[in-house]
């Protein structure tokens, strides 16, 4: 087997180990890593979400059984979420547009994983549901452009905002990444949409990273040094997208 294919695989383990453990998909991470090898735009979506859907599912799960489930905050990011992520799923993007835009995505991902990793205890506050609403929306659009599932997007605003805890969020995160990651590849589906014959082995190697990242990270697993691996290889993920042609 080629070494670099043997690389690609090591990281794509690591992505989702490291993603699941926060109630993460990972599309992100994965994207990220089929920039720094070459994948085309074109393939790079889809993939993502397909791995999404599996590893955010079994995050979810994790996260549900340990009790972390709000669902009072749930339902109106998702009915909000669902018809925009299948619209902009929808939406074809310039190549050159595109790169630019994930490059900017990934930067808040780097953002996200070097956030302090807790929310202090007692101190969180009712969510508003009509932002609820708007914040699910206008995730749910970027989410489909872009190809994730946007949990990356909203845990830091829920953290920020102190609508949930860290465990909180992880769990509301992964059922928000499973269903904008459904809706988004519906949209993507009706049209013509691109995948690598390696989609099967992709798909196993990030699923056995999921169930192992989404079970220790519901026992309070500690992840820091692997934060500061992974927001290494976005970081050189972004500098490819925003800063070079190739």
């Amino acid at each position: 087997m080629d070494l670099t294919l043997i690389l690609f695989y090591c990281l794509l383990l690591l992505v989702a180990f490291l993603y699941a453990s926060v109630g993460h998909g990972g599309a992100s991470g994965y994207l990220a890593l089929m920039a720094l090898f070459g994948v085309a735009p074109a393939v790079m979506k889809p993939t993502a979400l397909v791995l999404n859907l599996f590893v955010s599912a079994v995050s979810f799960i994790q996260f549900y059984r340990a009790r972390h489930f709000k669902k009072e905050i749930c339902w109106p990011l998702i009915v909000a979420s669902i018809p925009m992520a299948y619209i902009g799923g929808r939406i074809t993007l310039d190549a050159d547009i595109y790169k630019k835009i994930l490059g900017v995505v990934l930067l808040i991902s780097v953002v996200r994983f070097l956030m302090p990793g807790s929310t202090a205890a007692g101190k969180l506050r009712p969510a508003n549901r009509t932002w609820l609403f708007i914040i699910g929306g206008l995730i749910g659009l970027l989410s489909g452009m872009i190809g994730i599932g946007g949990g990356i997007i909203l845990s830091p605003i829920l953290l920020l905002l102190r609508w949930a805890d860290v465990k909180q969020s992880a769990a509301l995160s992964a059922v928000f990444i499973f269903v904008n990651s459904l809706a988004g590849l519906l949209g993507q589906l009706s049209k013509s949409v691109s995948f690598t014959p390696s989609m099967y082995a992709y798909v196993g190697i990030a699923l056995v990273g999921g169930l192992a990242g989404a079970y220790f990270g519901a026992k309070h697993f500690k992840n820091s040094v692997l934060k500061y691996i992974l927001a290494g290889v976005l970081l050189l993920a972004v500098f490819k997208l925003i800063f070079t042609t190739a």
